[in-house]
C-alpha cells in the first residue's frame, strides 16, 4: 500500500509548497478512493468542486491527527485555486486562497499524532463512509420525511465533520455507522450523520457529518429511482 503522502500526491499539484488540485486530479480522488459519483466532481461539470473528503485528507496528512476535530466548510473549492494551510493565533488551521478567502476552519484540540499509517487507515474508512451518502443513506431519510432535492439539479452541500476519539494508540480504525436525522425547514433539509470509530471490535470515537439539502420538493418515488438508475448506470460505466 502506498504511504498517505504517496497516495495524495497523485491528486494534487503543490506550487510553491501550496496546495492545488485539478478537475481530474479531483474527479479521480472522488471515484477511486471515496466510491463518490456525486456530479459535482465530474470532470465536465458546469458546477464544478474539489471534494471536501480530499481537503480533509490533505489536512490530517499535514497537520497530523488530534483527538478532537471540527471541520467546518464555508466555501466550495474549485479547480485551480492555489490553497495554503495558515495555522491562526487562536489555535484553527484555516485552508485560504491567495487573497486569504477562507474555504475551511479546522478547529483542533488534544494530542496530536503523526502515525503516517494510523491516519491513511482512518482516511480511507471515513472517505469512504463519507461517500455513501447518495442514494444508500440520503435516500431512507427524505423518503421518510416526504421530500427530495431538485432532479435538475440536486444540490448536498457538506457544511461540517467532527470527531472525537478516546485514545491516539490505534492501528487501523474503522468508520461504522450508527444513524442519522433530517430536519426540513421549508425547501431546505439540515442532515446529520452519526458515526463511530471502531478498532478491534471496540469503540475508540465518535463523529457526525453534517450536509445541506437545497430546493426540496415533495418526494416522488419514480423520479427518485430514475435518479438512483442513473447514479449506478454511472457508477457501471466508470467501472467499465
Amino acid at each position: 500500500m502506498l504511504t498517505m503522502d504517496a497516495m495524495l500526491n497523485q491528486f494534487l499539484n503543490r506550487p510553491d509548497n501550496k496546495l492545488c488540485f485539478t478537475r481530474q486530479q479531483s474527479s479521480d480522488f472522488a471515484k477511486h478512493i471515496a466510491n463518490d459519483f456525486n456530479v459535482l466532481h465530474d470532470v465536465d461539470a458546469k458546477r464544478f468542486c474539489v471534494p471536501g473528503d480530499l481537503l480533509f485528507a490533505m489536512v490530517l496528512n499535514k497537520k497530523g491527527l488530534s483527538k478532537k476535530m471540527q471541520f467546518t466548510f464555508s466555501g466550495m473549492v474549485n479547480d485551480g485555486v492555489v490553497l495554503e494551510i495558515r495555522e491562526l493565533d487562536n489555535g484553527h488551521l484555516s485552508i485560504c486562497d491567495e487573497n486569504l478567502k477562507e474555504y475551511l476552519d479546522v478547529e483542533r484540540s488534544g494530542d496530536v499524532s503523526r502515525d503516517d499509517d494510523m491516519i491513511e487507515h482512518l482516511v480511507r474508512s471515513y472517505v469512504s463512509f463519507s461517500g455513501m451518502n447518495f442514494p444508500h443513506l440520503l435516500v431512507p431519510l427524505m423518503a421518510e420525511k416526504g421530500v427530495m432535492f431538485n432532479p435538475a439539479r440536486p444540490l448536498v452541500i457538506y457544511e461540517s465533520m467532527a470527531l472525537e476519539l478516546g485514545t491516539l494508540d490505534l492501528s487501523s480504525p474503522k468508520v461504522e455507522f450508527t444513524g442519522a436525522n433530517l430536519e426540513v425547514s421549508g425547501k431546505r433539509g439540515n442532515v446529520t450523520m452519526n458515526f463511530s470509530f471502531s478498532e478491534d471490535g471496540q469503540t475508540v470515537g465518535l463523529g457526525e457529518k453534517r450536509m445541506i439539502l437545497s430546493n426540496l420538493r415533495d418526494y416522488e418515488q419514480p423520479v427518485m429511482d430514475e435518479m438512483i438508475n442513473e447514479y449506478n448506470h454511472r457508477k457501471e460505466r466508470f467501472a467499465a
